[in-house]
């Protein structure tokens, strides 16, 4: 069942249940600005386990539950880009006025004019540097970095410890795999994936996936095509 919100902090809803969404768990758990009043998922049973907690209802309770809450917050903890954006949109088409959290772990390093759009999570030891800009929806993982000036579009990630030079521009939906790195100056388009690695030099297209040293294209890819856990998306050889 739900739980009620400690005075102070902030009512949140957590919609997944997987193995992002247990770092996310831990991550408003240390920040200190929310209480977990749930976790929704859509396929995965009540009870399933989730960090601490246990799902506790799917989607379609969230109405209800912000009407009964409505300073109620939302964090889609989904790793993949595309997908964490489609449930984004549908938990707009159900609950219009409802607002997405923000997770910042408190060992992340934020500097001076950071915008960090709603629903975005930065986790342990992150660095964003002065002046740059983290759109909605995405992911900086574990000790990754963007440098200054740099611009995340919205639903694009960083892999664990990538390395974002300045001013460098990361279309949306697009993911940095782990410790690839990105010279300054680079534009990188929509839908592209980067493979773990990779060292990017020059500037990608839209919707392809690259990889190597330097980074190259290798094959194109269509919005929505799976890449988590897919050797061939990207391991740099």
């Amino acid at each position: 069942m739900p739980s009620t919100p400690t005075l102070a902090l902030k009512p949140l809803v957590i919609y997944g249940a997987a193995g992002h969404a247990k770092v996310v768990f831990d991550i408003v758990e240390k920040q200190g600005v929310y209480q977990i009043m749930s976790v929704l998922d859509r396929y995965k049973p009540n009870g399933t386990p989730c960090g601490p907690r246990l799902v506790s209802g799917t989607m379609e309770d969230l109405p209800e539950m912000h009407r009964a809450t409505p300073s109620l917050e939302v964090i889609v903890a989904i790793g993949d880009n595309w997908a964490r954006a489609r449930i984004s949109g549908e938990i707009r088409d159900l609950c219009p006025d409802i607002r997405f959290g923000i997770a910042i772990h408190p060992a992340a390093q934020i500097g001076r004019n950071v915008i960090i759009g709603r629903g975005t999570v930065i986790m342990a030891g992150a660095v964003v540097n002065p002046s740059a800009s983290v759109g909605q929806g995405c992911i900086v993982n574990t000790r990754a970095s963007l440098d200054h000036d740099s611009v995340m579009g919205s639903y694009s990630s960083l892999g664990p410890a990538a390395a974002i030079g300045g001013a460098v521009r990361i279309g949306p939906y697009s993911s940095i795999g782990i410790g690839a790195s990105v010279i300054q100056e680079i534009n990188i388009g929509e839908h592209v994936v980067i493979g773990a690695g990779a060292a990017v030099i020059r500037d990608i297209p839209d919707c392809v996936v690259a990889h190597g040293v330097p980074a190259v294209v290798r094959h194109a890819r269509h919005a929505g095509e799976r890449y988590l856990g897919n050797i061939t998306a990207g391991v740099s050889r």
